[in-house]
């Protein structure tokens, strides 16, 4: 089963690509990440790491359900893409790429999900419970960062006579 979402972000591609290529910082950017450890550095430059991640169950309570994962994941920075392929566990073999290209207003980030289990049907269930899910939130974080880091310095109030632009 093939599965991809995507965002618009009104930032460079080269920023979208910048903050989400440095996974081990992914807890402290992505609220509903709890923890990546990595477990092996490759020769090939690949890291081997384990991902804990929170799929909001009821958020209003602050309910979630931890989602664990390990994943070879590497960094193409030409193409401005990440890969991901999960190793073991219930999502063992999916292959995911990130595709950040560059439109007349910023960037589109994709993330396309490639997984063939053996079981007919567990893919779509982990597509509509965990994947998408999980990668919406990603998204949208990722895309939030990336616009306040590049949000023009015309948009902040200055202050003039004791009063900012904003309140006038």
């Amino acid at each position: 089963m093939k599965s991809t979402i995507s965002i618009d972000v009104e930032a460079p591609a080269e920023l979208v690509f910048a903050l989400a290529r440095d996974i081990e910082r992914w807890p402290r950017l992505l609220p509903h990440y709890v923890a990546v450890h990595p477990l092996e550095w490759r020769s090939d430059g690949s890291l081997v790491a384990r991902m804990v991640a929170r799929r909001d169950l009821l958020p209003v309570l602050g309910l979630g359900l931890p989602v664990a994962w390990r994943s070879r994941t590497w960094a193409e920075a030409e193409e401005l893409r990440l890969r991901f392929v999960h190793q073991g566990g219930a999502t063992n073999g999916m292959d995911v790429t990130w595709h950040i290209e560059p439109t007349g207003t910023g960037c589109r980030v994709s993330i396309e999900h490639d997984f063939r289990p053996r079981i007919p049907g567990w893919a779509a269930f982990i597509e509509r419970l965990f994947t998408r899910p999980i990668a919406g939130r990603t998204l949208a974080t990722f895309k939030s960062i990336a616009e306040a880091i590049h949000a023009p310095a015309a948009a902040e109030p200055t202050v003039t006579d004791g009063l900012s632009d904003a309140s006038r």
